[in-house]
């Protein structure tokens, strides 16, 4: 049991090392590229012949993806890859025999492209045979005729059968049956070829016998058998005594396959020694292969072999046939005609594009695959030699594959800019004499690659911007160019961070994102800004985006729109306020003297800033002059004895721009010896400037006054309102109330006494206290005091008429007449702040005021 058990184990362990060996030589063969598979002929259409994805180590899914099929250096594809399942199919029904005539072991070869990969891999598919034909004689009717006088051994050759099987299935041997005068002898050649031979065992007699039939049957070894005959008629003739002769036992001749038709290759010669008819000889075939009866064609009278179409090397290179030469009495010779065909280069190499990329991208690595070639010369020896070039100097080189392959390859790297599509002409020249060759073209075009950055038509920009410019001012338009192409080259424009005086440069500056358009979004002032530096970034559309700067510099253009400005006098001087701004010149000064020097400055800038100075005004017009440039204030003249000692300069400062601004300054000049006298001067000036130098305080005060003797006068009214309704209320109406009031009510202006009855009047002041109103009430003997009279004629404080027409009391009298006096003292004016304070009319209503004298 135990002896068993290790014999199995033994059994099961030379199985598991034989599979795998095979794994291992399946895996080699699939590493160096090549697989193997073996199917028998005649599968139909769509038949397994082996998993190409499993041998890969690939899945279908891959293959299918990759863009795996399988092409055939044959104009016909006898296989096919199955998508789904990555198995290598027969496109068509396989027959070896037409595959492989006269081939014992039949092979095809093909390759599987991976697209995706560019590469590919050698398959060898053995197409084994079967036993599908049986023997079969070229002649199923053999004609043969033999002398009764013929000796015993003579040897008649028999044509052989042929089955285009090969190995056991094909022919093994024949038999022979039917007559008893004749043997078989079988002759085996040197390549292995069977030849049957008709031998004579017994002596022929015609009158015993004028014909003989036999039967030849060939057999081959294929299970089951299969067998093919042909009948033998051997006619008896009588005596004759001589039979052809051939010149030579085998003829062989050598000719090139351009041979032209119709050409006689060779010519056979046989001779009878007989006379008559029976020296009369006759050539034919007694044994040709199908193809060589298409080519050859042998004349029956002359034994010439002549070419009956164009001999091609590739198809056929030797002819082996049999002749017959027979006389006519039956006689008859065989000789052996070999015809080897030589090779010419006629054949042109063939490149087939296996497999190609259309489109490459630019930053492809040296080395990379962008297609498959297949060159073949169907010439033999150093005329199917083949050499492949590329023509001009492209980046592109070829690399030798497997067999017939080549590569085409990257040799450096690519740039879309310089060159964006390649035609490569690969070319085959074979080595014969004169050399053929054949060309392809490939057609690759280069896809871009964002490897360039935008550049910028300048190296850098600068614009001039006038200032107080329009706010979205179009101060200039940058331009850049992206050397690559579609997105990648698609150029936006923005702005790099920066602040202008602490605020973000995009306040004032932006730039249009598509056309590179900057705008000014503020008015500038060149006072302010004088210059903006600003970096503009041009960035292209691709992934990831590349970009440059440009530096762009804004110069503001100044505009003459600052006058100038005088340092020197201040204004308070210039106004005449204390003593800044007075210069002492000697009245000893000679012509040229320097008084004094008028500062000026311009904020603006260049022309605009440019100052010229101009007296434009003087108390002596011809004792100062003042420089153009320099603003020096110089006598003139020297100064005479009439002379006022005080002399006011007035200078214009005026700048060079279009139109030009300026400014004044005065000066106030003392012509004084010395310091005492200067301050002298000084003294009595400044006096009567005081109450204008404290106008606006006056002003002020006027106005305060002015308003609460308005919001005094307004509280009394409504007081006097009140009374006046509270008595109507409780005293009864009596039209002589108020003469009882003693006439010795008075009131006083300005020292002077007047003495007044009870008045009731309505007094209207304007703007121009010349033009007062008055309005006396029409039962009631009042006067009344007038606005202010003109200079030339004197104002009574009270209204004559009036007193005259009312009866006013005598002791009036005297003080009216003294009112009228003309008085020109400044303080009887009403003061300028209550026309001031009230711009408009205004009115005072008094309505029974009583004013009652303490005399």
């Amino acid at each position: 049991m135990s002896e068993m058990c290790a014999t199995r184990e033994g059994r099961w362990g030379r199985r598991q090392r034989a599979l795998l060996c095979c794994v291992l030589v399946v895996a080699w063969k699939a590493a160096c590229g090549q697989l193997r598979y073996t199917v028998p002929e005649e599968l139909p259409k769509g038949s397994f012949v082996g998993d190409v994805a499993k041998d890969l180590a690939l899945q279908p899914a891959a293959l299918r993806d990759r863009g795996a099929r399988v092409v055939s250096a044959d104009r016909t594809q006898y296989f096919a890859l199955h998508a789904n399942s990555g198995h290598l199919v027969t496109a068509e029904r396989l027959d070896r025999e037409q595959l492989c005539e006269g081939v014992q072991r039949c092979v095809l070869r093909c390759e599987v492209i991976v697209e995706g990969e560019m590469k590919f891999y050698e398959i060898e598919v053995e197409i084994t045979d079967i036993n599908d034909n049986a023997p079969t004689f070229s002649e199923i009717q053999i004609e043969e005729t033999l002398s009764e006088t013929t000796g015993l051994g003579r040897r008649l050759p028999l044509s052989k059968a042929h089955d285009p099987d090969v190995g056991v299935n094909s022919l093994q041997c024949y038999e022979l049956s039917g007559d008893e005068h004749f043997s078989l002898s079988v002759q085996v050649g040197a390549d292995g070829e069977k030849s049957p031979e008709l031998v004579l065992a017994k002596a022929l007699d015609r009158e015993e016998a004028a014909f003989h039939e036999l039967v030849l049957r060939a057999s081959d070894g294929g299970e089951p058998a299969r067998t093919g005959t042909a009948r033998i008629r051997v006619s008896v003739l009588d005596a004759n005594d001589n039979a052809p002769v051939f010149s030579q036992a085998v003829y062989a001749v050598r000719v090139p396959e351009d041979v032209p038709v119709g050409s006689t290759l060779l010519t056979l010669t046989a001779t009878d020694a007989d006379d008559g008819m029976n020296g009369n000889v006759k050539y034919s075939f007694k044994e040709i292969s199908t193809k060589a009866s298409k080519v050859l064609y042998l004349d029956p009278e002359t034994g010439s072999i002549k070419l009956l179409r164009s001999l091609d090397f590739e198809e056929g290179d030797s002819y082996d046939l049999q002749v017959m030469a027979r006389d006519g009495g039956g006689l008859s010779d065989t000789a052996t005609v070999s015809i080897s065909v030589t090779d010419v280069n006629d054949n042109v190499p063939e490149i087939s594009v296996r497999s190609a990329l259309s489109e490459i991208s630019e930053d492809a690595p040296p080395g990379t695959v962008v297609a498959l070639l297949h060159v073949q010369d169907r010439d033999s020896g150093a005329n199917g030699e083949v050499r492949c070039s590329l023509v001009g100097d492209v980046p592109f080189r070829l690399r030798s594959s497997v067999g017939s392959y080549y590569s085409v390859v990257t040799s450096r790297e690519l740039d879309r800019e310089e060159v964006s599509e390649y035609n490569v002409t690969v070319w085959a020249s074979d080595g014969g004499s004169p050399s053929l060759r054949s060309s392809a073209v490939l057609a690759l075009r280069v896809l871009d690659v964002n490897d360039n950055a935008p550049v910028f038509a300048e190296a850098r920009y600068s614009a001039r911007l006038p200032e107080n410019n329009a706010e979205g001012a179009l101060v200039l338009t940058v331009r850049a160019w992206d050397a690559d192409w579609g997105q990648n080259a698609r150029v936006r424009y923005r702005l790099a961070e920066g602040r202008v005086r602490g605020a973000p440069l995009s306040s004032y500056v932006s730039v249009q994102a598509e056309t590179g358009a900057l705008y000014a979004l503020r008015s500038f002032d060149y006072e302010e800004v004088r210059e903006v530096g600003l970096w503009v970034r041009a960035e292209d559309g691709g992934a990831p985006a590349l970009s440059s700067n440009v530096s762009v510099r804004l110069l503001i253009v100044d505009e003459n729109d600052n006058a100038p400005q005088v340092l020197y006098p201040p204004a308070a001087a210039a106004a005449g306020a204390g003593w800044t701004g007075v210069e002492l010149a000697p009245r000893s000064a000679e012509p040229g003297a320097l008084v004094a020097k008028v500062v000026a400055v311009d904020a603006d800038a260049g022309q605009n800033a440019w100052l010229s100075y101009e007296l434009a005004k003087a108390t002596e017009p011809g004792l100062f002059r003042v420089g153009l440039h320099s603003g020096e204030v110089r006598t003139a003249r020297s100064p005479l004895a009439r002379d006022a000692p005080r002399h006011s300069l007035v200078v214009v400062v005026k700048d060079q721009g279009r139109p030009a601004l300026s400014a004044t300054a005065t000066l106030t000049v003392v012509l004084a010896e010395s310091v005492a006298e200067l301050l002298s001067e000084l003294g009595s000036a400044a006096a009567p400037a005081e109450p204008g130098g404290s106008l606006t305080r006056w002003l002020v005060l006027a106005v305060a006054a002015v308003s609460c003797l308005f919001v005094a006068f307004l509280l009394l009214l409504l007081a006097l309102r009140l009374r006046r309704w509270r008595r109507s209320q409780l005293l009864p109406p009596a039209s002589g109330a108020l003469r009882g009031v003693p006439a010795s009510h008075f009131v006083g202006i300005d020292g002077v006494r007047a003495f007044l009855h009870s008045y009731s009047h309505e007094v209207s002041l304007t703007a121009d206290s010349r033009k007062s109103q008055r309005r006396w009430a029409a039962d009631s003997c009042c006067n009344t005091l007038p606005a202010r009279p003109p200079p030339d004629k004197a104002a009574p404080l009270l209204g004559e008429d009036a007193a005259g027409a009312r009866g006013a009391p005598p002791d009036a009298l005297p003080v009216s007449q003294s009112l009228r006096t003309p008085r020109r003292s400044p303080s009887r004016r009403l003061p300028p702040f209550l026309f001031l304070a009230f711009p408009s009319p205004f009115c005072f209503h008094l309505r029974c005021l009583r004013v009652i004298s303490p005399y």
